[in-house]
Order: structure tokens, then sequence, then C-alpha cells
């Protein structure tokens, strides 16, 4: 906006001076053209007037003048009798029988010729007729002056040039200026700008200075009214998590006690069926509930993405979810070029619960001795310089097909894992919410050689001196709610349930 507003008002200023330095030049051009003219013929005129008066002093007088005006000026005197012979003492002209000095001795009409239908050319030529003192009718000769036009040439070019000069000069002011009065116009808008990106990257309490125009202070106040109406939404959301996970979680641990002690104190087999098949009930709404505090949490968006080192976190995770792996017998490796200088932008937890979610989902569809492969690379331009950087999961499990790709990241919407249909439906429902909320992307695809791979490109960034990069911090799972961040793998958590009960892996897509 600020490169349209200079443009056009320097624009104005061009078309401005065009309309009145154009003019100006065009008219001293035709002024300096005709004062030449009249200068010329004034000088011819009067020599003709010399040679009209027919005596040998007059001619004697019209030679001398004629010395004196090709020694003072860049003009050069012709002068031809009626007959086409010289008139002594002047010499006889290159070219007598020409067509100016025919027009002029036959039909006593005077003539110029600028050489040029364009300014002029190199010469000016006037030719008059001298006529017989006393007898108008009579010619005795003409008079010719050729005036080279280099002088004028130059007059022409400093009128133009100085102008042309002047001009650019105040085009040159009139930039500086229009870039003043433009970002001084545009600061308000600038920091309404820079109010919605705060806001955009999670910072509620930014606000906008009620400056500028009248339109710009309305719009400033409205977006402020409408800043706090949102962070006041967020606090009293904020208030219903911490309440809901306190509220939802303690009921459902008493359940799961009684059934613990009701299943302890019974024999019968089939009441302790019945017994254990009511606790994997709560222990699956026990997940639910955590899900959705966790999404609830994730859609408040309640801190902004701050530069975090990427191998980091993703090794520590892994050695969380190893030893689970290892039960299994499965390997989980890590590849690709990223190293420790690579850092994306994450909210704080984020990356943990997003590598908690897909792994859970990775180890519930692989097979007992199968790989997973983590692989890290950097995008862009490579190095701490990247544009992008990619977090991928591959595993060797059965896959999806393109139609249940198109589902995995809906709500509640649940495949089918090596356990059944366990799972909540909501584990890459929050990963994608956590990524999304990052400035990032995450996407399904067949991995090769079979199954499935889950590529999460996060934003990457050069840390710059002296700012702080955060620690991978533990996964913030709701209140009251155990993740792998908090306990071994072993643990029952929202990624991953407790040897025995099923899990939340790749049922919960």
């Amino acid at each position: 906006m600020i490169r349209r507003l200079i443009v056009s008002y320097v624009l104005l200023v061009g078309v401005a001076l065009a309309a009145f330095t154009v003019p100006v030049a065009f008219t001293l051009t035709a002024q300096l053209r005709g004062d030449t003219e009249e200068s010329v013929r004034r000088e011819a005129t009067t020599m003709a007037l010399m040679l009209g008066d027919g005596d040998e002093p007059s001619r004697q007088a019209l030679a001398r003048v004629a010395r004196a005006y090709a020694d003072e000026t860049p003009g050069a005197v012709e002068v031809v009798s009626a007959d086409g012979t010289a008139v002594p003492p002047l010499p006889l002209p290159a070219h007598p029988g020409d067509a100016a000095f025919t027009r002029a001795l036959q039909q006593g009409r005077s003539t110029t010729d600028w050489g040029s239908r364009f300014v002029w050319g190199p010469q000016l030529v006037v030719t008059v007729p001298a006529h017989a003192q006393g007898d108008r009718d009579r010619i005795i000769g003409a008079v010719r002056i050729r005036y080279a036009t280099a002088d004028l040439s130059s007059r022409l070019w400093n009128i133009w040039g100085f102008r042309a000069v002047l001009a650019v000069g105040v085009l040159a002011v009139a930039a500086g200026l229009g870039a003043i009065v433009a970002r001084l116009l545009t600061k308000p808008l600038r920091q309404l700008n820079d109010m919605a990106s705060r806001f955009g990257d999670g910072d509620l309490t930014a606000r906008s200075p009620v400056t500028g125009p009248q339109e710009t202070r309305t719009l400033a106040r409205t977006l402020n009214q409408g800043a706090e109406r949102l962070d006041t939404l967020v606090a009293s959301q904020r208030i219903f998590v911490a309440d809901a996970s306190h509220q939802l979680r303690t009921p459902l641990t008493a359940l799961r006690l009684s059934l613990d002690n009701i299943a302890d104190g019974v024999d019968d087999e089939f009441v302790r069926e019945d017994v254990d098949q009511a606790t994997a009930e709560v222990v699956r709404m026990s997940r639910l509930v955590s899900g959705l505090l966790v999404l609830a949490r994730a859609e408040a968006k309640v801190s902004a993405p701050e530069p975090l080192a990427l191998r980091e976190p993703v090794e520590e995770r892994l050695s969380v979810w190893r030893p689970a792996a290892d039960e299994r017998r499965i390997t989980i490796a890590l590849t690709g070029d990223a190293d420790e200088r690579l850092h994306v932008l994450a909210g704080p937890g984020n990356l943990d619960q997003v590598l908690d979610n897909v792994l859970s989902n990775a180890l519930e569809v692989s097979p007992d001795g199968s790989t997973i492969t983590v692989r890290l690379d950097g995008c862009g331009t490579g190095g701490t310089g990247a544009d992008e950087a990619v977090v991928e999961v591959l595993d060797q499990g059965p896959g999806m097909s393109p139609a249940e790709q198109s589902r995995a990241f809906d709500r509640f919407w649940r495949g089918q894992g090596l356990t059944g249909r366990s799972g909540s439906g909501l584990g890459l429902a929050i990963v994608k919410q956590l990524v999304t909320d990052d400035g990032g992307t995450v996407a399904l695809r067949d991995a090769p050689g079979g199954g499935l791979g889950v590529r999460i490109t996060l934003r990457a960034v050069t840390p710059r001196s002296g700012h702080r990069l955060r620690a991978p911090a533990p996964t913030q799972a709701a209140p009251g709610q155990a993740g792998p961040a908090q306990a071994a793998p072993a643990q029952a958590g929202p990624a991953q349930a407790a040897p025995g009960q099923p899990s939340a892996g790749r049922t919960e897509e």
C-alpha cells in the first residue's frame, strides 16, 4: 500500500509538472525561434534597402555591413543582382539560380527556410528581394542570409534540459515526501496489522493504539473491543477445562476403584467377566474425556508457538515409547538429515502430545517384530535456514484406504486396529488441531512397502542471538490426565493403555 501511495503521489506531481512545465518550454522554444527569424529578416531587409540605392557608396557600405555581420554573428550574407550576376565588391553566391533567389527576383517574394519541419535544421536561410529606390515595382537584386542554428540548438537544450533536471529533482523530492506521508497515513493500519498478527499467534493481550483518521480509530476501537470479549471467552473456557477435568475425572476414578474392589471380592467367573467389561468401558470413557479436554485446550490456543530444537524432544519421546515397543519386538528407528541446529515453532507441550498420539497409533497397528521409522528432515533452504521441517512416522501395519485416509482426522472416527475399534476417535483430530495451531500441516500417505505414513510439516526458524529457546516440556494433558509424558508407556493414558487393556492407537484415527 505504501508503494502504491508513493507511486500515485509521484504520478500526480509528474502530471502537474508536465501540465505547467512542458507548455512553458514550448512557448520559450517558439519565442526563441520567432525572435531569431525576426532578427535575421530585419538584417536582410536592411541590406536589401542598401542594395536598392543602386550607387557605388551604397554597395561599398553593403559590403562592409556583410563582412561585419559575418564576423559578429554565425550568419553569412549572399547578394545577387537582378540578372543573376555578382554585385561588386561582394562575390557571386554558390547557387545564384536556386529556387529562393528565383522567387525573390521574379516574384518579389521573401522566403524563410528553417531546414526542417521539426524545430529547425542546421541553418536558417532568409531571402528577401531588393527593390529600386523610388520604384517598388523594379527588382534590382536579392539578399540572402544563411544563419547557423548551432547556438540556437544549445540554447534549446538549456531550456529543456534545465526543466528536465528541475522536474527530476521535484519528482525525487515528491517521492521522499510521498514516502513520509504514506508511512504517516498507513501507520495506524500497520499498528492494526501488528495487533492482528500478535492476536493470531495467540497473544490475547494484544491491543491496537486508537490513532489516525476517524475511520481507523473506529476500526481500532472495534477490534480492541472484540479482542476483550474473545479474551474473556477464552479465559472462561480455560476455567471450564480446569473444572471439567476435576469434576469428570474424579467420579470416573472412583468408579474404577469401586469396580476393582468388586472384582477382588468376587469369585464368580461370570461376575468377574462383567466387572472387567465395565472396567474397560470406564477406562475408555476416561480416555474419551481426557481426549475431549485436550482437544478443547488445543482449540483454545492458549499459547503462542515458540522456537524449539526439533531433534531433542523427538529423541526423548522415542525413549519413552521404546520399552512398550520392545515388549512386542518392534523396532523404533530414527533417521533423517535434521540435526540439533534445526528449530521449529511449536506451542509448549504440543510437539510431545502430537508425537505421543502418532506413535501410539503406529504401535497399535504394527505387527510384532516390525519396524516403525521416524524421519526428521529440513526442507526449503536447508540447514538452519530451512523454511520447513518434516517429522514423518512410517509403520508397517495394514495401512488405510484412500477413503479411510480422507476421514482419519474426523472426530470420533475410528479405524480398525489390531485390537479392534476400542479408541476414542480423537487421537488424529488432536494431532491436526495442535499442528495447525502451530502453523504447520499434517497429512497421511501410503508408506513404502506397505503401512501408513503420517507426515507432519512444521515451520522452521533460525534461532536469533539472545533468543531463549524453550526446553522440551512434558506433554500437558488435561488436568488429572495420565499420559506417556507423565508415566512410562506401560501406564494407562490417552495415547496408550496399560498392558491387557484396549489401546487407543490407530483406532483413534
